[in-house]
C-alpha cells in the first residue's frame, strides 16, 4: 500500500504537469521526423567535375545524374580553377594519363566523383571487350567461309548471356541510412528522455522538500524507491510503446522480427534508464547541474551505440562499450528490426539491462540513507 500511494501520487503529479508530459511523447517524435527528413531528403546531391583536354568518350559516359560536367579550356592550374570556381574536381588527360585534382571539402561529393570515373573505367572496358568480341565474330565468321565444307561443321561456340540478379539479404534496394540509423535512435530517444525527465522530476521531489516529508514516514527506503520507479515507469513504458509504434508505422521501415521483441528491450532500457537518472539525481543541487551530467552520462552512450562501429574503433577503447547499456539495447533492436532475430537471441540482453537495473536501484536505496534524517 505504502509503495502504492507514492506511485499514485507521483502519477497523479506528472498528469498534473503538461509540459512535462509533452517533453516526454512529443519531444522524440518530433526529433525522429526531423531525424527522417535529414537522411532521406537529400538524395539529389550532385557534384560538379570541370574536365580538360579529356578524351569526349569518356566525358560522355560520365553519369550525368549525379556528376555536372563543365568544360574548361584554360591554362589555370587545376587549384586555381578549383578555388576560382568551386569545382568539386578538375580532371584532365595526358597521353593515356588520367590526373583528378579533387577539392575534397565535402567528402560525399568526393565519393560522387571518384565513384563516377570509376564506373566509367568498367563501362569503357565493357564496351571495348564487346566491341572486340564481334570484330573476332566477324573475322570468324569470314575464315569459316573461307574453310567451307570443314567450318560448315563446327557448331560455334555461344557466349552465355549473363542477367545479374541483385537480392538483398536485409533491406531493400530502397534502403537509406535512415534505415539503418533508426533502430540505434529508437533506444536512445527512449534512453534519453526517460533519463533527463525521471532525473529533473525526482530532483524537483527533494528540492520541493516532498522527499523530505516521506522520508519521514514509517516508509523504508527500498519502497520509496519502487514506488517511484513504478509512477515513472509507467509513463516510461507508454513512451517507449509510442516511440517504437511511431517509429515502425509513420517511416515504414521494415520490421522482420516481432514488433513486441522490440517494445520489450525499449522498455528495459527505459527503466535502466529510469533507475540511473534517479541515482544521477542525487547527485545535483539544481536542473542545471543536472543538465551538467548528460554530457558525462548520456553522450558517451551515443559514441558507443552502434552509430560508430565499435570494431573500427581503438582497440584499448572496445571494452568500455560493455559498460554501457544503450550498447546491448541498441544492438537488439537492430537485430530484431534488420535481422528478424527471436526472444531466445535477446534474452541474454535482456538478462544484462536487468542487472544494470538492480545495480542502479542498489545504489539509490544506498544514496537516499543520506537524505533521511528522521
Amino acid at each position: 500500500m505504502r509503495v502504492w500511494a507514492v506511485t499514485k501520487r507521483i502519477i497523479i503529479e506528472m498528469l498534473r504537469d503538461k509540459r512535462t508530459i509533452a517533453m516526454m511523447f512529443i519531444a522524440p517524435l518530433f526529433v525522429l521526423t526531423l531525424m527522417n527528413f535529414l537522411f532521406t531528403s537529400n538524395n539529389n546531391q550532385k557534384a560538379t567535375l570541370a574536365v580538360h583536354h579529356v578524351d569526349s568518350t569518356l566525358v560522355k559516359n560520365l553519369p550525368s545524374k549525379h556528376l555536372q560536367i563543365k568544360q574548361i579550356d584554360n591554362q589555370h592550374s587545376a587549384e586555381t580553377n578549383i578555388r576560382t570556381h568551386d569545382y568539386a574536381g578538375v580532371l584532365t588527360q595526358q597521353g593515356d594519363k588520367l590526373q583528378l585534382t579533387l577539392q575534397n571539402s565535402d567528402q560525399t561529393k568526393t565519393a560522387l566523383i571518384l565513384q563516377g570515373l570509376k564506373t566509367t573505367q568498367v563501362k569503357l572496358k565493357m564496351q571495348a571487350a564487346r566491341t572486340t568480341m564481334q570484330k573476332q565474330a566477324q573475322a570468324l565468321q569470314q575464315l569459316q567461309g573461307q574453310l567451307g565444307t570443314f567450318m560448315q561443321h563446327a557448331q560455334p561456340q555461344t557466349v552465355s548471356n549473363y542477367q545479374l540478379h541483385t537480392k538483398y539479404l536485409y533491406g531493400s534496394s530502397k534502403s537509406t541510412f535512415f534505415d539503418t540509423l533508426l533502430p540505434i535512435m529508437i533506444g536512445f530517444m527512449v534512453f534519453f528522455f526517460v533519463f533527463l525527465i525521471s532525473g529533473v522530476a525526482f530532483l524537483g521531489e527533494r528540492t520541493s522538500g516532498t522527499l523530505s516529508r516521506v522520508l519521514a514516514t514509517p516508509i523504508r527506503k527500498q519502497e520509496i524507491i519502487i514506488g517511484y520507479i513504478g509512477g515513472y515507469g509507467l509513463f516510461a513504458v507508454l513512451q517507449s510503446i509510442l516511440i517504437v509504434c511511431f517509429s515502425i508505422y509513420a517511416f515504414k521501415i521494415q520490421l522482420l522480427g516481432n514488433i513486441l521483441n522490440v517494445v520489450l528491450i525499449a522498455v528495459m532500457l527505459a527503466l535502466v534508464a529510469l533507475t540511473l537518472g534517479l541515482l544521477i539525481s542525487t547527485f545535483a543541487d539544481s536542473a542545471f547541474q543536472m543538465v551538467q551530467f548528460i554530457p558525462l552520462v548520456v553522450i558517451p552512450q551515443i559514441f558507443f551505440s552502434g552509430i560508430i562501429p565499435i570494431n573500427q574503433m581503438a582497440g584499448w577503447i572496445q571494452p568500455l562499450a560493455k559498460l554501457m547499456p544503450l550498447y546491448y539495447g541498441s544492438q537488439a533492436i537492430t537485430d530484431i528490426i534488420q535481422k528478424g532475430v527471436g526472444l531466445s537471441t535477446i534474452l541474454p540482453t535482456v538478462v544484462i539491462l536487468a542487472l544494470f537495473a538492480l545495480v542502479f536501484y542498489i545504489l539509490n536505496v544506498m544514496t537516499l540513507r543520506k537524505y533521511r534524517r528522521v
